[in-house]
């Protein structure tokens, strides 16, 4: 089956009653976890970004305290699900604010990692990728905002 496009999708939905779209919305939260973290985040995070940052963070903090620093391997594989799961999270914000404190908070959180990330090329080079994608969104923002990221940034450089 070809998917349809998203203009041909938005103007089946206009003709749609409110019961036809609420049973849709059910249907799709079935199909995938995604989509499922979607509509929750719509629905009863999104009025509140702080609360919303607060849980990632606390979800990250969780993720974190399981690493297993027996070996860079292990450290690698763990540090990349906290990645992916703080990136998935920031697609569902859509704000620059939020995407800019959760790297920063992950990269803070990395710095501050024992056995120091210093000594796995792999985990310095995604440090520094990171760094750098911050710097990028961070161009992007408010200048007041601009000035109080930049200081944290140069604080995480300095490694």
């Amino acid at each position: 089956m070809k998917a349809a496009s998203l203009k041909e999708i938005k103007t089946e939905l206009s003709y749609a009653s409110q019961a036809e779209l609420l049973e849709l919305c059910l249907r799709l939260t079935k199909f995938k976890k995604e989509n499922k973290e979607l509509l929750t985040y719509l629905l009863f995070e999104a009025s509140d970004e702080e609360g919303f940052i607060q849980t990632v963070q606390d979800e990250a903090d969780e993720l974190f305290s399981q690493i297993n620093t027996n070996s860079y391997f292990y450290m690698k594989k763990t540090i990349r699900k906290i990645l992916r799961m703080l990136k998935t999270n920031i697609r569902y914000s859509k704000k620059k604010e939020t995407e800019v404190e959760l790297l920063l908070y992950f990269c803070t959180r990395l710095k501050a990692l024992k056995p120091s990330i210093q000594y796995s090329l792999l985990l310095k080079n995604l440090y520094k990728r990171e760094l750098l994608a911050i710097e990028k969104k961070v161009a992007l923002l408010h200048e007041d905002l601009q000035y109080d990221y930049k200081e944290t940034l140069c604080e995480l450089k300095s490694f």
